[in-house]
């Protein structure tokens, strides 16, 4: 596993912390792994200290668990938090596509179409880590077209459990043309002001984590709780 840190603003620990983080939402470090505090700081060369910060950082996130005197571990996938985040967003989102369809930015519109573009070039690539990152950028582009970045922040503080099991089913299965055609049928449905469309497209889009849990939980059966 390469630890390797980038030379950034940031303080160290913070560094650590988000290359942690990376790692574990990417499935760099599957959930279940177990990692030291001496293991990492000895591969990065720094001191313990901003390493377990950054270890009690991700425990109070749910991505680690602390066992004092027996070790650390990648936090399992509890499937009762993906169906709240999902349930959260479901709520959040048909509300926010439905402001969409009555009052878009052009740019916002536009940035929407070249993320699409992307993803349809990703989908023959299939490369899956980048594939979740238009996905997040597609619906993130769509709350700030709606003035609603900080509900967006909001969001992403319930949603680790969620994006580890949707990072997942894009590694798991690269037939991803379904949730390429759902952003694009959202994107022309906000053009044309169709909000019922909309709104059943979006829930569509966000029951798909409900049918994909039993598939994964039995393909993957160690990585849940």
């Amino acid at each position: 596993m390469d630890f390797t840190i980038k030379p950034t603003a940031v303080s160290t620990r913070d560094a650590i912390y988000l290359t942690l983080k990376e790692q574990i939402l990417s499935l760099e470090l599957p959930p279940g792994t177990s990692i030291s505090e001496k293991e990492i700081s000895l591969k990065l060369g720094v001191s313990r200290t901003p390493v377990r910060e950054s270890f009690v950082r991700l425990a109070q996130e749910g991505l680690l668990e602390i066992f004092p005197q027996r070790g650390t571990n990648v936090s399992l996938i509890d499937l009762e938090l993906v169906e709240e985040a999902r349930f959260m967003r479901e709520q959040l989102e048909t509300a926010v596509i439905r402001l969409a369809c009555i009052s878009f930015p052009a740019e916002r519109l536009t940035a929407m179409r070249h993320n699409l573009a992307l993803q349809r070039a990703c989908v023959e690539s299939q490369d899956y880590k980048t594939m979740f990152d238009l996905d997040e950028a597609f619906h993130r582009t769509l709350f700030e077209g709606c003035r609603k970045s900080n509900t967006w922040a909001v969001i992403q503080q319930i949603n680790v459990h969620l994006n580890r099991s949707r990072m997942l089913r894009l590694a798991a299965d690269h037939h991803w043309e379904h949730l390429y055609e759902q952003h694009l049928q959202m994107a022309q449905a906000i053009e044309s002001s169709d909000t019922q469309l909309a709104e059943r497209l979006m829930k569509e889009h966000l029951n798909l984590t409900i049918a994909d849990q039993a598939l994964l939980k039995e393909k993957f059966p160690t990585y849940f709780k």
